[in-house]
């Protein structure tokens, strides 16, 4: 079911005679301004203090350089880099140098994007905002230059970047001068990748053109405002060239979150702690050293879970498909809401969508920052349609390995809870490469230089399943199943009797302790009974201290040695 989305308009809160945005609270208290989404009259002062945000309707207006800056950086932090423009005129356009002096005048600002360095919370970061008011945000040399050099120079320093992006794409008084300047940025982001340094950008409206199709997608973390335009070709030009009228919340932040391009829509209210969140996440680091700071954490089950482990009895391997498929179970969310701290959802696969049936994102574990990623079946009908009932398409498993190669880039240990049937089998699926989307995932799991500890919580269905189970340590839950394809589909194959699945799941050996046995999973993770919702707490404090421990014994062994050890592990089967 495709959402529909509501249209939030950005409008600059100055007047078209030059009314700053700017201007202070404590100014002129009967001053006003208009909201062009609900077109209601509302007192300036009271819309400035909602951080430009309309008091009525939610509707976001544009804010200017030094606003944005006020908002998310700490007071009197920020300091500007290359404050001087040297602007040339590469095609001798006629008149563009006399518009550039009176935008200028009109602005305050010497060119379209402003760059330094600020703390947020406390924590360094190169921060660069582009400004609507000047060429709406285009991008000319001197706009690239700026980006560029202070990507360059955040590297050297050592600091994330973060960039509000803001504009219509390339300015056309420059012409092919600036389309070169997509290249340059984009050159300047990959070294500072390759450098383990973090980039957010955060997509502001409009963000559009080359701005789009360069630096603005290239972030290891994409955030975007609601309502937001986010697009390659404007609306216009597309209606235009196609023909058609284009439907409602096109190209808007909330259509490029699901269909994968967008990690995550913050509210301004909420934009600081966010990337201070993140910003604490990337906290520059060599790679992982099994970093678990605070007091040891201690286990022990309470009465009621020891009394309830004491009555209960082995199910058979038929009752432990039933209970691994029990809607009562608890879901991956379940644990990471019990186990970690901050969890922060990520979203999207960066090339087609977002699949809910996976999720992923990075949480702390006792302070060591993690990245979690789980099937999820669903928590009633509704969420079940939602997530399809668990089985993942090629997106999810495409934005699972985004997720992964991202933990690697930062040193983060990966986390997987793995709850499906199996892959999803369909038309579409098909078309997509479902296939193809689960090779990668083995290929690329196998030589990860973190530590990747996976937990089977529920179904492990087949290759669906393996494709997020190619760990350093697999450990499965006690009444847990994983097996090459559902006893049903085995019965049907190998007896042409579905019926006899009873009878399957008896000799296919997929329960917890055959696989022990065979040595593909290395630790059993007790129910006290059966896991549910009375269960569920003391389940999860076995599972965090043990990754604890999993964690203290990976502890100074290098991204080769982790990798070699997970490949011998598979090599032996």
């Amino acid at each position: 079911m495709t959402p529909v989305f509501i249209r939030k308009k950005f409008v600059p809160l100055e007047k078209e005679s030059g009314g700053a945005a700017g201007k202070s609270v404590n100014g002129d208290a009967g001053e006003t301004v208009e909201c062009p989404c609900c077109k209601k009259t509302q007192i300036k002062a009271r819309v400035v203090e909602n951080k430009y945000v309309c008091t009525e309707c939610g509707g976001y207006f544009r804010v200017r350089t030094g606003n944005r800056i006020k908002m998310v950086a700490d007071t009197y932090s920020f300091s500007s880099w290359f404050p001087n423009a040297e602007e040339e005129n590469p095609l001798d356009f006629p008149g563009y140098m006399d518009k550039l002096k009176a935008v200028r005048e009109k602005t305050g600002l010497s060119e379209g994007v402003t760059m330094g360095k600020a703390r947020i919370y406390g924590e360094p970061v190169a921060l660069g905002v582009c400004d609507a008011r000047f060429f709406m945000g285009s991008m000319g040399h001197v706009v690239g230059e700026r980006i560029a050099a202070g990507v360059e120079k955040a590297t050297r320093l050592g600091l994330p970047v973060i960039l509000f992006c803001c504009s219509g794409g390339a300015r056309m008084q420059e012409g092919m001068i600036s389309l070169m300047q997509m290249a340059k940025t984009a050159a300047a982001l990959k070294k500072h990748s390759e450098a383990g340094r973090l980039y957010v950008p955060v997509l502001t409206d409009p963000t559009t053109g080359g701005v789009t199709a360069s630096f603005a997608m290239l972030g290891d973390i994409i955030l975007a405002e609601p309502g937001a335009l986010i697009g390659f070709a404007g609306p216009r030009v597309i209606e235009q060239t196609i023909g058609q009228k284009l439907p409602e919340g096109f190209q808007r932040a909330e259509f490029q979150l699901e269909h994968g391009f967008v990690d995550a829509i913050v509210e301004r209210a909420d934009l600081k702690r966010t990337l201070y969140k993140i910003l604490r996440m990337h906290r520059s680091r060599n790679g992982y050293a099994g970093f678990l700071p605070g007091t040891d954490f201690d286990f022990r089950p309470g009465e009621l879970m020891r009394e309830r482990e004491a009555k209960g009895k082995t199910l058979t391997a038929w009752e432990k498909v039933k209970a691994a498929r029990s809607p009562q179970r608890p879901s991956c969310m379940d644990y990471i809401g019990e186990i970690f701290d901050d969890f922060m959802e990520l979203h999207g696969d960066r090339c087609h969508g977002d699949d809910l049936a996976v999720t992923g994102g990075i949480a702390s574990l006792s302070g060591q920052p993690v990245t979690l990623i789980g099937i999820h079946k669903g928590s009633d009908m509704k969420d079940c349609v939602r997530r399809n009932y668990g089985m993942p398409s090629p997106e999810g498993y495409r934005k699972a390995l985004r997720l992964m190669k991202q933990a690697e880039k930062f040193g983060r240990p990966v986390i997987t809870f793995v709850n499906t049937s199996g892959a999803f089998c369909g038309l579409e699926a098909e078309e997509e490469g479902q296939g193809e989307a689960i090779a990668r995932n083995l290929f690329e799991m196998s030589a990860l230089k973190v530590p990747v500890l996976c937990l089977m919580i529920g179904e492990g269905g087949s290759g669906g399943a393996l494709a997020l189970a190619v760990g350093n340590q697999v450990w499965m839950m006690e009444n847990a199943t994983y097996s090459v394809l559902s006893p049903e589909g085995f019965a049907s194959i190998l007896w042409k009797d579905g019926k006899r699945a009873k009878e399957a799941a008896g000799i296919m050996k997929i329960t917890a302790q055959d696989l022990q046995r065979l040595h593909v999973v290395e630790k059993i993770i007790p129910e006290y009974g059966q896991a549910d919702k009375k269960s569920m707490h003391d389940i999860s404090m076995f599972m965090k201290y043990h990754m604890r421990e999993f964690l203290k014994s990976c502890e100074g062994m290098s991204g080769e040695e982790l990798a070699r050890q997970r490949y011998e592990r598979f090599r032996r089967f």
